[in-house]
């Protein structure tokens, strides 16, 4: 029994890890096809470019996710050394970088700002000038 856990953790790991990979290819490939869709329909580059930035950041920051969820998995049960959770730690700060920084890229915002408190603001440094 005591070998089956371990196991087990593996082939979730794997299989998320597949999964965070998938996501990234497929959100890739529908970027550029939805990309290509909106060339053909004419829509002006910076609009266009803006829309699959846009799109590209999600699917980037949803397979990150799962990449993650599985390098969690494979460091808390299989292989539980301080070097692993070294290695975990340092995956997680990179990883939550890559996340403030596409957010703030994609939306121009903070992401515990919401649009709200981004309209909020831009009134108030309007009437400050």
């Amino acid at each position: 029994m005591q070998g089956l856990v371990p196991t087990l953790a593996h082939w979730a790991a794997d299989i998320i890890e597949l999964i965070g990979i998938s996501f990234l290819l497929l959100s890739s490939l529908y970027t550029l096809i939805y990309g290509g869709i909106r060339v053909a329909r004419r829509v002006p580059a910076t609009e266009n470019y803006h829309v699959l930035r846009r799109t590209l950041g999600r699917g980037i920051l949803l397979g990150l996710e799962f990449l993650v969820a599985a390098d969690i998995i494979m460091t808390v049960a299989v292989e539980l050394t301080f070097e692993r959770v070294g290695a975990l730690a340092l995956i997680v700060i990179v990883r939550t970088f890559l996340s403030f920084a596409l957010e703030v890229e994609m939306t121009g915002n903070w992401p515990w700002q919401n649009d709200s408190f981004t309209e909020q603001e831009a009134k108030r440094s309007a009437g400050d000038h």
